[in-house]
């Protein structure tokens, strides 16, 4: 996810993608750990894109 997209959604949309790419994240984290991914770099991303998430919901909380 983008930081464009990120940008147009709004708080609760926000908290909803964090909480689904953190879901995502944990899956992701412990299919890894019993066999290896097929494309590991698949993990970064989307720690990545929580971070995003994570990032934008505090600034618009100090708004």
């Amino acid at each position: 996810m983008k930081q464009s997209e990120i940008k147009e959604l709004s708080v609760e949309e926000l908290k909803e993608k964090r909480a689904e790419f953190k879901k995502q994240y944990s899956d992701l984290k412990m299919a890894h750990s019993v066999t290896p991914l097929e494309n590991p770099l698949l993990i970064r991303s989307v720690r990545r894109t929580v971070a995003r998430l994570a990032t934008e919901l505090t600034k618009r909380e100090l708004q």
